[in-house]
């Protein structure tokens, strides 16, 4: 990507939103002032009825590796929890995919990207707020319009979304049709498993595995799997098969886009995995009956115009 067309995450920033990757095209759409409307809406529905936000003091990282912090997690029953950097609460709270080869959240002040910017957050919706029997995405839905009303009023929170033109991968289904067999399971009977929480091989919307041990899901459609590959590419990841339900998905690793372009070494090893035995992602993608195409798109990026910090409760 060339400067000025994307913004690579900080050092410091893309370890806090791993704990868990240009001319704009449309106008700005500004977020986070819509959120505080939502107050004026049924407090059974919109806002959470009781929360709690406290500053963390840690002496460990402020990244993955520390025990001490879990990512955000929507829960049964209307309860959201959080010991993590606001980056990720922001990103969970609209949905932004954090594995993105592009910052997908630009802006802010500094303390942002620092220990300071570590909250436990603690966050209950209203009896009925979220009925049972919902599935963990609508629920994951319900409760993210919570989570960004909490946001714009604990933390001021103004976020702007922008759409810009980048480098991209489509992915398209190959000419011979997807490959996939549809999951043993369908929506409506997916187990109501936090979707931000571990996955487990009973959950819905989940991968296991990675680059060095190969996808693993039960039961995911397009987008889980464009969010969960492009983690592991070196640009966007855009869905347009056009494949709606869910599928099995199994693969096997494969080698990191870094060397497909270069001659490994001679009995290189990646992922204790030698280097000359693995296939690339695009094959990957082709043995699963779907393409991975280089092209110009569109690409959604967040720009934080203004947030402070709140005061505790």
């Amino acid at each position: 990507m060339t400067s000025g067309m994307t913004q690579k995450l900080s050092a410091c920033r893309k370890a806090l939103m791993a704990t868990a990757g240009v001319l704009a095209v449309t106008g700005p759409i500004m977020i986070g002032v819509t959120a505080p409307q939502l107050r004026g809406q049924s407090k059974t529905t919109s806002v959470f009825e009781v929360t709690s936000v406290k500053a963390f003091k840690t002496n460990g990282p402020i990244g993955k590796g520390n025990p001490d912090l879990h990512g955000p997690v929507f829960l049964p029953g209307g309860r959201f929890t959080a010991t993590a950097p606001l980056l990720m609460v922001i990103a969970a709270a609209y949905n932004i995919p954090v594995t993105s080869p592009v910052s997908p959240i630009s802006g802010g002040p500094a303390w942002l990207s620092s220990p300071e910017s570590i909250y436990d957050i603690q966050a209950t919706a209203a009896n009925g707020a979220i009925p049972d029997g919902l599935s963990a995405s609508d629920r994951a839905d319900r409760m993210r319009v919570m989570l960004q009303a909490l946001l714009a009023d604990r933390f001021k929170l103004v976020l702007r979304r922008e759409t810009r033109e980048a480098p991209v991968y489509a992915l398209v289904v190959g000419k011979d049709g997807p490959k996939m067999p549809r999951a043993d399971i369908e929506e409506k009977d997916c187990p109501a498993t936090p979707p931000d929480g571990p996955a487990t091989s009973e959950a819905c919307h989940r991968f296991t595995g990675g680059r060095g041990r190969g996808l693993q899901a039960r039961a995911v459609d397009m987008s889980d799997l464009v969010k969960f590959v492009q983690g592991w590419t070196d640009r966007p990841l855009v869905d347009k098969t056009g494949l709606k339900g869910l599928y099995h998905i199994e693969t096997e690793p494969w080698l990191p886009m870094e060397l497909a372009s270069s001659t490994p070494a001679s009995g290189a090893k990646q992922d204790n995995a030698n280097v000359a035995d693995l296939p690339t992602l695009f094959i990957i993608f082709e043995r699963l009956g779907l393409k991975m195409v280089p092209q110009k798109g569109n690409v959604d990026v967040y720009v934080i115009d203004h947030i402070e910090k709140p005061a505790e409760n």
